[in-house]
């Protein structure tokens, strides 16, 4: 593997600073967050040496290196003061600024199809930089780490971003940047708003001299062993989605609330057959938890393209037996609820007690039998190009997994389809991939169109070693991968 750094083009003048906001601190005892993007190549020959290193890697490098110039942030370290308040900092000067580590290596021997059609992280976890990585390391490590993997007939490309520098809206903001300068751009479209100050400017002094290890307890118990997890990804197509959309809203609420979105319908969905997949009792509690992009919603907004963490997690939670007498307008409502009562006030509240008592959380935190929600298919990552076409799939790599977390994407078909990425116990979900209902294979069958959520029986291993994004007593931030979408 050749690995090399990458700094901004042009050198920023000045040492930069820009101190942790409460929405930033909690992701320290957190993993780095990864993404991987797979490219199928329809010119076999750019994959020819020298070709592909001077068209495909160097135009990589050379990108990456002025899009740094705007997101300067990611080619710096943290650091903390004589009080223990840490910042992230930029010195071009500094020579313990290495900027990103960007490597080089080949599989020819693996297709792009080879990778796609795996369910788990397993296969392509070799892919994907910092596995197990807390971004606590960011102290000493590059705050993003990338790998390009040569395949047959295409490439990998890995990523891994420290989640107390930035959440999921801000790392598709930089994505989408350096693949708009790859294709040939000489200057983004959107540059950045780099104040996190403007978000909040309290002071909080953190000792994780004394942190646990974020997989000691499993989720909802503490003192069990760590189930075996599977992982899978459920492909639902446009029209499965508009069918649960209409479904969660075949009945009028009574108490005048608005349409449930298509967010609210699908989570309603997922919760309620999880939960019965589940086999629990009626009066079992389940939490749900939703990772919500607090932009527009704290007093005063912050602009969209606000670089940094700017989310929180929502708890909200019922009875599993409420959840299994009821259709799915039930859990949307209870959802639906939850949100629209994280307001500006709420989320003031929720930042001020943390900062009275800052908390290192663990997975158990999420809650019992829960089931959370991070990314968003509103985030357009199938745009991201850097002049070779769209990805063939995007995923989540192996860090930040636990019992009930899920990522959902953009689908690839298009339209209104969201591929949901979900890790269970393998028991529950050898139940769930074979629930009709849940599939919504009776509705496919009869449209002729049997196979076309993509949903299969099959599972794959997981690496059962996830974390929790977030806490069950709803006293501080949610640590999510991406911004949930609301």
């Amino acid at each position: 593997m050749n690995t090399t750094h990458v700094k901004p083009n042009n050198p920023i003048i000045g040492k930069k600073q820009f101190q942790l906001t409460t929405f930033d601190l909690p992701y320290l005892a957190f993993y780095y967050n990864q993404k991987f993007l797979l490219y199928k190549f329809q010119n076999l020959l750019d994959l020819e040496e020298p070709t592909f290193q001077n068209n495909v890697v160097d135009n990589l490098k050379d990108g990456l290196g002025l899009v740094l110039e705007d997101f300067y942030q990611l080619a710096g370290k943290l650091a903390k003061d004589d009080e223990g308040v840490f910042r992230v900092e930029y010195d071009a000067d500094d020579e313990e600024v290495k900027g990103v580590v960007f490597s080089v290596t080949d599989a020819t021997d693996v297709s792009v199809d080879d990778l796609t059609a795996e369910d788990g992280t397993a296969k392509f976890k070799e892919f994907v930089p910092y596995n197990g990585i807390l971004n606590l390391e960011g102290l000493s490590r590059p705050l993003l780490a990338v790998q390009v993997t040569k395949l047959r007939d295409g490439l990998a490309l890995g990523l891994a971003f420290n989640h107390a520098v930035l959440d999921g809206t801000a790392t598709w903001h930089f994505m989408s940047s350096w693949a708009e300068i790859c294709r040939g751009a000489k200057s983004i479209s959107t540059q950045p708003f780099l104040d996190r100050a403007k978000a909040r400017d309290t002071r909080v002094k953190l000792d994780l001299a004394s942190s646990k290890d974020p997989n000691a307890s499993s989720n909802g118990d503490a003192t069990a062993a760590p189930p075996q997890l599977v992982e899978k990804v459920f492909r639902f197509s446009d029209s499965a989605i508009h069918t649960i959309k209409s479904r969660a809203n075949s009945v009028i609420p009574s108490d005048g609330s608005k349409p449930f979105s298509t967010f609210q319908s699908l989570a309603s969905h997922i919760w309620r057959h999880v939960t019965l997949a589940r086999g629990l009792k009626p009066e079992d509690i389940t939490i749900f938890t939703v990772f919500a992009d607090c932009r527009r919603r704290v007093d005063p907004p912050v602009p969209e393209e606000y670089f940094g963490n700017l989310i929180q997690a929502i708890f909200t939670g019922t009875a599993a037996g409420l959840l299994a007498a009821h259709g799915p307008e039930f859990g949307a409502s209870v959802i639906q609820k939850a949100i629209v009562a994280h307001d500006a006030k709420a989320i003031d509240s929720r930042n001020e007690e943390w900062e009275k008592s800052p908390k290192i959380f663990q997975f158990k935190d999420a809650g019992v039998n829960c089931v959370a929600v991070g990314s968003s298919p509103r985030f357009l990552v199938y745009e991201v190009d850097f002049g070779w076409g769209e990805p063939e799939t995007v995923r989540s790599g192996s860090n930040n997994r636990f019992n009930g977390m899920m990522y959902l994407y953009q689908g690839k078909a298009g339209g209104m389809s969201i591929d949901v990425e979900i890790t269970l116990e393998a028991s529950v979900m050898e139940k769930l991939v074979k629930s009709k209902e849940f599939l919504l294979v009776e509705e496919e069958e009869e449209h002729g169109q049997k196979l076309s959520n993509g949903n299969g029986n099959g599972i794959a291993n997981g690496n059962g070693d996830g974390i929790a994004n977030g806490n069950g007593n709803g006293n501080g931030n949610g640590i999510a991968n991406g911004n949930g979408f609301v």
